[in-house]
């Protein structure tokens, strides 16, 4: 079958690879759609932190948001997941030790992740190998477009719980990309007042074509009581903007990641009485975003500005834009088109 291949930093091409077998509990899929992540670029260009650490090496297949049909089951698996379509749980934890036995796989210290860590992998490809613990089951409202977007979504949602918003409150959200403007949906779908705080004026004006007419730069910031603010840019110095922003005994969610350090003042934290939440993966919000996907209460469609080929994916991770595309921020992958 077709794969996409990352050999080194900056090096990608499609390779034929061996189709992926049904190994006791687990199942193949026929991969319908796939997204390409900001952690698939960090992969391609080499700055992702598990390159250093050991948990990932090259060569690596990637892509972990994706969505396809059951065609093939191993020992162990009921039948009946065959010709189901699915998603699934990029977090595979040991199911052995203490943070998996209490239902927290995504934090396991050997844990796998599809298409990251761990050699596990990823779903840029024609077919993909995964434990049948992790899937689950789509529903026929939600196409291929909304399945690949589920793993996102799910965490846009986490980051949209923690944020602990009621009909009525203010919330801003910070970095109007993929992760920002879903989070953005799943705070107005709970009822709350939704801000959005970015740099470029395309991504503003795409933000207020959502509905989100309070779209601002950091220069026309309205001065207004906020009661929770998520952090979905990679700005190392929007942690502490966060905190700044939120309204004492508000809450500070940080779900976009810097390249360096960020710092806050904890003093301002305790001052002004603030909870601070991270939110690491979607793990706990897959069947949530699903429901919320199911209902029609969030549709991120929009989002997606192109569906390519295996073979565009290079151009994709190298920073390109494909030919045509709308000015949402996310790119999908049909690995059918262009077989």
């Amino acid at each position: 079958m077709r794969a996409v291949v990352l050999s080194g930093p900056g090096r990608c091409a499609v390779q034929e690879v061996p189709a992926p077998t049904a190994v006791p509990g687990e199942v193949v899929v026929d991969v319908e759609r796939v997204g390409v992540c900001g952690t698939d670029v960090e992969l391609f260009t080499g700055e992702l932190s598990y390159l250093e650490t050991g948990h990932s090496s090259y060569p690596l297949r990637p892509g972990h948001e994706w969505c396809g049909r059951v065609t093939a089951v191993g020992g162990g698996v009921d039948p009946a997941w065959l010709g189901r379509r699915v998603t699934g749980d990029t977090m595979l934890g040991d199911r052995v030790c203490r943070r998996c036995r209490r239902g927290q796989q995504h934090v396991c210290e050997d844990r796998q992740e599809v298409g990251i860590r761990g050699d596990r992998p990823g779903a840029l490809a024609e077919q993909l190998a995964v434990p049948v613990q992790s899937l689950h089951e789509l529903p026929d409202s939600v196409d291929p477009v909304l399945g690949a977007l589920v793993e996102p979504g799910g965490n846009a949602w986490r980051a949209a719980q923690a944020a602990a918003v009621a009909s009525g409150d203010r919330a801003l959200v910070i970095g109007p990309g993929t992760i920002g403007l879903l989070t953005a949906m799943f705070l107005r779908a709970r009822g709350a007042e939704v801000h959005l705080l970015g740099v470029t004026a395309p991504s503003l004006d795409f933000a207020r074509g959502l509905g989100f007419a309070d779209a601002w730069t950091r220069d026309t910031l309205p001065d207004l009581p906020v009661d929770a603010v998520v952090d979905a840019s990679t700005d190392p110095g929007s942690p502490a903007l966060a905190l700044d922003l939120v309204e004492p005994a508000g809450r500070v969610v940080c779900i976009g990641i810097a390249g360096t350090p960020s710092t806050i003042d904890t003093r301002t934290l305790l001052l002004k009485d603030v909870t601070a939440v991270g939110v690491l993966s979607a793990s706990p919000g897959l069947a949530p975003t699903i429901e919320a996907y199911r209902t029609g209460a969030v549709d991120p469609r929009p989002l997606v500005a192109a569906t390519v080929g295996l073979a565009e994916v290079g151009a994709v991770l190298a920073g390109g834009r494909p030919r045509g595309s709308g000015a949402g921020p996310k790119v999908h992958v049909d690995p059918r088109l262009g077989a």
